[in-house]
């Protein structure tokens, strides 16, 4: 597939890799042409790189690697609707806010930053998954031992099976990914992060955990 990814930082770089060493055609897009990051990465990588809008022209499948909180602002500076208009857009992205020293959700409750998007890019096809686990770990399930759980949630039952076939190709075993239901599941998925972050302290600091769902 083509496919644009939109955030030039750590989770960004790690899909571009993995998705470039399976052969996908890829395009790291940033907020502005020339980012540095962006460049050094294609370069290393014999690759693309281009701002949001240019990610988008022509991808098959959009994924949204930026911040959480800046993540409508990311899409619209990609084309907005009409640019993601019947595209798969694959929401990885969190509403972590440390601004005030402690680490707070942008949104939660009552709506998310999937339903953001969806409510915002109407004609985009959004699915939220990979967002509870660490970028390593989205790419490369096999860091963690053992069977552990990946979710999706979305409107579009074709978008999520285009997703959960990518999910694959990373490693990810069907049956260990669960459909959550429509995109207002986006919700529980981004209220986890607290409770991962405990984790992560728990663990001390090692990244390569997930938690797996099992049934009686």
């Amino acid at each position: 597939m083509r496919i644009g990814i939109l955030g030039t930082g750590a989770v960004g770089q790690t899909f571009g890799t993995r998705l470039h060493n399976l052969d996908h055609d890829v395009t790291l897009g940033a907020r502005e042409s020339g980012n540095p990051r962006a460049v050094e990465w294609a370069e290393a990588h014999a690759a693309e790189c281009g701002t949001f809008a240019e990610a988008v022209v022509g991808a098959d499948l959009v994924i949204n690697a930026t911040a959480g909180q800046y993540a409508v602002d990311a899409l619209e500076m990609a084309g907005g609707n009409a640019a993601l208009a019947g595209k798969v857009v694959l929401d990885v992205s969190n509403p972590l806010d440390y601004s005030t020293g402690e680490l707070r959700l942008s949104v939660c409750n009552t709506d998310s930053v999937g339903e953001q998007l969806q409510r915002t890019f109407p004609d985009a096809r959004i699915v939220k998954s990979l967002n509870t686990v660490n970028g390593s770990v989205m790419v490369e399930p096999s860091l963690v031992p053992g069977q552990h759980t990946i979710f999706v949630a979305g409107n579009d039952p074709e978008a999520k099976r285009v997703v959960v076939g990518l999910l694959g190709e990373f490693g990810w075993p069907a049956a260990n990914v669960l459909d959550l239901g429509d995109i207002k599941a986006s919700r529980g998925m981004e209220m986890y992060l607290p409770l991962w972050v405990s984790i992560l302290r728990a663990v001390d600091g090692n990244l390569a955990f997930n938690i797996n769902v099992v049934q009686g």
